[in-house]
């Protein structure tokens, strides 16, 4: 299981980022996750997998003027 900013999220082995945010449905374009201590960058979402019981923050892109 893994905690998706307060929602638990089933985890399985080789869970890329880009396997969870297909999953959870989110629309949202993220320019970063933070998983546990460590940020990830767009072009590294499906590079990088979730270890199980991790903590994951989704970080939006934001824009303004």
């Amino acid at each position: 299981m893994i905690k998706v900013s307060d929602d638990e999220v089933a985890w399985r082995e080789g869970m890329t980022i880009t396997d969870l945010l297909a999953e959870i449905s989110d629309p949202h374009p993220y320019a970063v996750v933070r998983i546990n201590d460590h940020y990830v960058s767009r072009p590294n979402f499906d590079k990088t997998t979730i270890p199980d019981n991790a903590e994951v923050f989704l970080i939006p892109l934001i824009a303004g003027g």
